[in-house]
């Protein structure tokens, strides 16, 4: 590794720090390793925005001990932000280790507990759960409301249709088209927002249930559009 841990007190070493780290997402390869995690550790100097590549570096590693060790996370500061690295050591590096002893100093990579597979498994849901809230749309639907007899009153037909109210249902234009035998069937629109109404739900549990199947004989879906 170019910088070493003895130099990290000093502009100069976090200077050249930064400079190592041009292009470099961590200190050693594409990954987290306990190098990062060691030089994290050493810093006792605050990052300034001179240092933009250290900075960068020094979040990233700070975001993978946020979310291994919540609200335990220490180390140096950001200008204008209070530091807690000359207190204390960051987590997962004892401060007085040997700086060439790997194997014992770290515990960032040893088996995860049951209450961080857990948290783990909740924040993936949480995400799943977000995502698929994103994804979710508006449809135009077209029904045709089909009464029992040419005697059915169609104005209290469409009265009876239009008092379905629910979250995310919004009744839009309609007419009524002749079937034959003087008999009319009402032909009307509604924009729904997907993951708050089911059209068979709808139908078969308020259009042709008490009151409205009164009037109402059935209901046919014409058109299902997204928006």
């Amino acid at each position: 590794m170019a910088v070493s841990f003895s130099d990290l007190h000093t502009e100069a070493g976090i200077k050249s720090l930064d400079q190592y780290l041009a292009g470099k997402s961590y200190i050693s390869g594409d990954q987290l390793t306990k190098d990062d995690i060691k030089v994290y550790g050493a810093l006792v100097e605050k990052l300034s925005g001179g240092f933009a590549n250290a900075c960068r570096w020094y979040g990233t590693v700070a975001s993978h001990l946020a979310a291994r060790f919540p609200g335990q996370a220490v180390g140096v500061r950001f200008a204008g932000q209070a530091s807690s690295a000359a207190a204390a050591p960051a987590v997962g590096v004892k401060k007085d280790a040997p700086e060439g002893d790997d194997d014992d100093d770290l515990d960032l990579f040893g088996d995860e507990t049951e209450e961080e597979k857990k948290a783990a498994e909740e924040r993936e849901a949480a995400v799943k759960a977000s995502s698929k809230k994103k994804e979710s749309g508006k449809s135009s639907v077209l029904l045709e409301v089909k009464p029992w007899d040419d005697e059915t009153d169609m104005k209290k037909l469409e009265e009876a249709v239009r008092s379905v109210e629910m979250p995310g249902l919004l009744w839009g234009a309609s007419k009524l088209v002749p079937v034959g035998y003087g008999i009319r069937k009402l032909v009307i629109m509604m924009t729904i927002e997907d993951d708050l109404v089911s059209v068979d739900n709808l139908i078969e549990d308020c259009l042709t249930a008490e009151p409205a199947n009164e009037y109402i004989q059935s209901c046919d879906i014409v058109a299902f559009n997204k928006i």
